[in-house]
């Protein structure tokens, strides 16, 4: 019995099952991360704030790590504009970014859908009746899971949208938090932990 025991815990080490959800933000500083374009991202109560600058232009903020296959879990509360996004499996140069967006977003405006950026543009929309889930103005929390060449995303415990897609499954790169441009954006975000897959 013994025997066996070891042998179903060995199995589940190593398929994952047991894998443990890892900090993306330490609530202190932006070490793990790094800043593209002249918006503002900063550290203020715990909290990870992104704000539009001067230049009103596309900002970003990436994970150092690539990241393949995971869950990631964050919260986010949208002020003002509230207009950004989630990128996965991506990468930037200077402020052009090659990957997929999943969408945070005003009302209206397909939160938990996916973009191709400086491609396809949308992949997948969801249904707007499901933009009931989200709560403008205050937190919200949002669920990606990435996996292979699938890509599911959770808003408030509502399934936004799940996409099966080729190109997806063949992308690398880093997880980035996005600001949009057109100035007068402000989000904020914590709780960003992430759970590697194999």
């Amino acid at each position: 019995m013994k025997k066996y025991s070891i042998v179903v815990l060995t199995v589940l080490l190593s398929t994952g099952l047991f894998a443990q959800k890892k900090e993306l933000f330490n609530g202190k500083g932006l070490e793990g991360w790094t800043v593209y374009g002249t918006e503002k991202w900063y550290v203020e109560d715990g909290l990870l704030i992104c704000e539009s600058g001067s230049d009103a232009g596309y900002g970003y903020l990436a994970t150092d790590k690539h990241y393949k296959n995971f869950i990631l879990d964050l919260d986010f509360k949208q002020e003002a504009d509230g207009n950004s996004g989630v990128f996965i499996r991506s990468t930037v140069d200077g402020t052009t970014v090659s990957g997929w967006q999943v969408e945070v977003a005003p009302p209206g405006y397909f939160t938990g859908g996916i973009y191709e950026s400086y491609g396809r543009n949308w992949l997948i929309q969801p249904d707007l009746e499901k933009d009931k889930a989200l709560k403008f103005g205050d937190w919200n929390h949002m669920k990606i899971k990435v996996d292979g060449d699938k890509v599911t995303s959770w808003l408030n415990g509502t399934e936004m949208v799940s996409l099966t897609d080729d190109i997806i499954g063949a992308g690398e790169g880093s997880i980035l938090l996005q600001i949009h441009d057109g100035g007068g954006i402000k989000v904020k975000w914590k709780n960003i932990e992430i759970k590697e897959l194999e």
